[in-house]
């Protein structure tokens, strides 16, 4: 699955803008994963549109239906979003939403009875596109031993230094990085353990 990276156009007076409702019925913007017997930390990464769980949910769950199943509960961490409704609505069913303050701020965990269990690296809603595409390519390499944490700060460090944007700039005008390049680069720059789940709220 491929990164859908948006290009906007101003509005016109004859065009009126989008009610609000209609930004979240765009589709996900998501990477998996491919399908590998190496284990990684990372299922793949999710990049939404605003803090709005109860809007955004909708849309990833919906789009995870084909290639994972029903997902029954979802787990984020408090830090990053504003308001964690109980329940929300996904085709017909209900995904319960839980939060733990030991799970990394920056990972989506995403539960099904039947399937299993996935996490996500959640790429902040803000984050420029050529930030997010070199994330969401790193979060799907597999068997990454990398946790969304220490992908979020190797980004920051990129960010911070023009020397490896521009790096990886000539990998993407020499037909694009492979995603073992990405990898390993933001590997060589921060690699942090994942902590266990130890509390939270289902309610």
């Amino acid at each position: 699955m491929t990164v859908a990276l948006e290009r906007t156009t101003p509005a016109t007076p004859a065009t009126p803008p989008a009610p609000p409702a209609a930004a979240h019925a765009r589709p996900a913007r998501l990477v998996l994963t491919p399908e590998t017997t190496l284990a990684g930390k990372l299922d793949g990464a999710w990049w939404p549109r605003s803090r709005d769980l109860a809007g955004e949910l909708p849309v990833l769950v919906a789009a995870l239906a084909e290639p994972w199943g029903r997902i029954t509960r979802v787990t984020v961490n408090p830090t990053r979003w504003p308001v964690i409704p109980h329940k929300v609505p996904v085709a017909g069913h209900a995904v319960h939403v839980g939060w733990f303050t030991e799970q990394d701020p920056d990972t989506l965990i995403l539960l099904s009875y039947t399937v299993g269990r996935w996490d996500l690296l959640v790429v902040p809603p803000q984050t420029a596109p050529a930030a997010a595409a070199r994330l969401m390519a790193a979060a799907a390499v597999p068997g990454s031993v990398l946790t969304a944490r220490a992908l979020i700060a190797a980004e920051a460090v990129i960010g911070r230094r023009p020397d490896l944007r521009n790096r990886e700039d000539a990998w993407e005008s020499e037909g694009g990085a492979r995603r073992s390049d990405i990898g390993s680069d933001i590997g060589s720059l921060a690699r942090q353990p994942v902590g266990p789940l130890s509390a939270g709220a289902w309610w």
